[in-house]
C-alpha cells in the first residue's frame, strides 16, 4: 500500500512550492505533490501565489490557495462572499469567454439557478431509466471489445469510451461524430499538452477553436432535433418548455461544452485512476472482490477522493473584510479551492494517503464542495464508475495496469492520457 510521509522534506521551505508552475510542480511525481500539500496544510494553509504569465492574457494579480478541507467547504457554501461569476479558472478571462466555455459553472444566482433548473428539468424519469439501462449495456460492449484484445490502452479503449458514449446518447449526438467530440474535448482540457496541441500552435487558439467545434456540433444537433418528438435531452430542451422557459441556442451549446468537459473527462480519469489504485493496492482489490456489490458504493467514493479528477476551482471575494480560516480578504481577491489537497486532509480522513475501498465516512470534495455548485452529474458519474468496475472485476478479477500512467500535463485536471493494461480471466 502506498503511503506518503506528511512532510515536504526535512530541510526544504515552503518557498520550494510553486502551485503556479506546471513544469516545476504539476509534472513532478505525485508523492512530491501530496507532500507539498501536506506541508501547506500544516504550515501555511492559506498561502499567496503569483500567477503564471499566459501569452495573450493580461498579468494576473495572484491568488490565495486554500488547502484545508474545512476552508474549501466553507468557501463553497458561502457563495455570497466567494462568487463564481468572475471566473473559476485562475487567469482572468473575458466575460463572454467565461460564460460560453463555463456555462453555469461561471455564473452566480439567480442566473446560475435558472440554468441549473432548466437543465435538471430536462432529465425526465423515463430518460433516466433508459440512461441507467444504457450504462450497463454500453459497459458490457466496451469490456467485450477490450477483452478480445487481451491487453489494451485502458484510457483509450475502456475508461474514455463509457462517458463519451453516454453523453452522446444523452444529447442525441450522431454516432459518427463521437470521435470528433472526444478529440475536441481533449484539446479543451489539454492546457497545451503537446500530445493534443502540436508544437507551434498557440494553446489558447487551439482551446478556442476546440470549444467552437463542440458548440457547432451541438448547434447542428439542435437543428436536427428542433420540431421533432425525440426523447434525448437536446430534443427536450429545444422543443419543450421547462417552468415556462427554454435554453437559448448559445446556452445549449455552452452547456454541451461543459458536459463534454465536466462529464466526460472527469469520469474517464476517475475510472483510469481507479484501475491504477487497484493495481497498486492488491489487498484492496481482494477486499472488493469478496463483496463486489456491497463494497461498490464506498469503493467508488474512495476512487473519486484519491483521484480528485478536478484539482481546483477558483472563487473571487465579493467585499472587503471577508474572513475565512483566520485570514481576512479584500474585495477582488482570488481564492483557489484545491480539492486535491482537501481530499487528503489528515484532520478529516484517517490515514488519508491510504486507499481504502471500505472507507466510511468519506466526506470528500471530489465533486466540488457543498452548495449550489456541487456537481450536477455526480450521480451519473458514480453510476458509470461503479458499472465499469463491477463489469471488469466480475469478469476479469486480475485486471491490472502494466505500466506507469502517462499523465496529462495540467494543473487543473488530474488526467491520465494512456494506461496499458492486461485483462486476465
Amino acid at each position: 500500500m502506498i503511503r506518503v510521509v506528511h512532510s515536504f522534506s526535512e530541510n526544504a521551505s515552503l518557498e520550494a512550492i510553486d502551485l503556479s508552475s506546471v513544469d516545476l510542480f504539476w509534472t513532478e511525481p505525485l508523492e512530491f505533490r501530496y507532500r507539498a500539500f501536506a506541508a501547506l496544510r500544516q504550515q501555511d494553509p492559506i498561502r499567496f501565489f503569483a500567477e503564471p504569465e499566459i501569452e495573450g492574457l493580461p498579468p494576473g494579480a495572484g491568488y490565495w490557495a486554500l488547502t484545508r478541507h474545512a476552508d474549501v467547504v466553507e468557501a463553497s457554501r458561502r457563495t455570497d462572499a466567494f462568487c463564481s461569476g468572475k471566473g473559476t479558472n485562475i487567469p482572468d478571462l473575458p466575460p463572454a469567454f467565461l460564460e460560453f466555455y463555463g456555462s453555469m459553472i461561471n455564473l452566480d444566482d439567480p442566473r446560475h439557478a435558472r440554468l441549473r433548473r432548466l437543465v435538471s428539468g430536462g432529465f425526465t424519469p423515463r430518460m433516466m431509466r433508459e440512461l441507467d439501462i444504457g450504462i450497463d449495456v454500453t459497459t458490457t460492449e466496451i469490456v467485450d471489445a477490450a477483452a478480445e484484445k487481451g491487453s489494451c490502452d485502458f484510457v483509450v479503449d475502456v475508461a474514455a469510451r463509457l462517458p463519451l458514449a453516454i453523453i452522446c446518447d444523452l444529447m442525441g449526438i450522431e454516432a459518427e461524430r463521437r470521435d470528433e467530440v472526444f478529440e475536441l474535448s481533449n484539446v479543451v482540457l489539454s492546457q497545451g499538452d503537446p500530445e493534443y496541441v502540436p508544437e507551434g500552435v498557440d494553446p489558447l487558439v487551439a482551446f478556442l477553436e476546440a470549444g467552437a467545434g463542440l458548440a457547432e456540433i451541438m448547434k447542428d444537433t439542435a437543428e436536427l432535433r428542433r420540431g421533432g418528438n425525440g426523447e434525448d435531452l437536446t430534443s427536450v430542451l429545444v422543443n419543450a418548455e421547462v417552468d415556462g422557459e427554454r435554453l437559448t441556442e448559445d446556452e445549449l451549446a455552452s452547456f454541451f461544452v461543459l458536459l463534454c468537459v465536466a462529464g466526460n473527462e472527469t469520469t474517464r480519469n476517475a475510472t483510469a485512476w481507479g484501475l491504477q489504485l487497484l493495481t497498486e493496492n492488491p489487498e484492496q482489490r481482494d477486499r472488493w472482490l469478496a463483496d463486489l456489490d456491497g463494497v461498490l458504493p464506498t469503493a467508488v467514493e474512495e476512487i473519486v477522493r484519491m483521484s480528485s479528477p478536478v484539482i481546483h476551482f477558483r472563487r473571487t471575494v465579493t467585499s472587503d473584510g471577508v474572513r475565512l480560516g483566520g485570514h481576512e480578504f479584500s474585495e477582488g481577491d482570488k481564492v483557489v479551492l484545491f480539492y486535491a489537497s482537501a481530499n487528503r486532509d489528515e484532520t478529516v480522513f484517517v490515514d488519508p494517503e491510504c486507499f481504502d475501498v471500505t472507507r466510511e465516512p468519506n466526506p470528500h470534495v471530489g465533486f466540488g464542495g457543498p452548495g449550489p455548485h456541487f456537481c450536477l452529474g455526480a450521480h451519473l458519474a458514480r453510476r458509470q464508475v461503479g458499472a465499469m468496475f463491477r463489469e471488469l472485476l466480475s469478469r476479469f478479477p486480475e485486471v491490472r495496469s502494466t505500466a506507469e500512467p502517462d499523465r496529462l500535463r495540467s494543473n487543473f485536471v488530474n488526467g491520465i492520457k494512456h494506461l496499458p493494461c492486461s485483462l486476465t480471466a
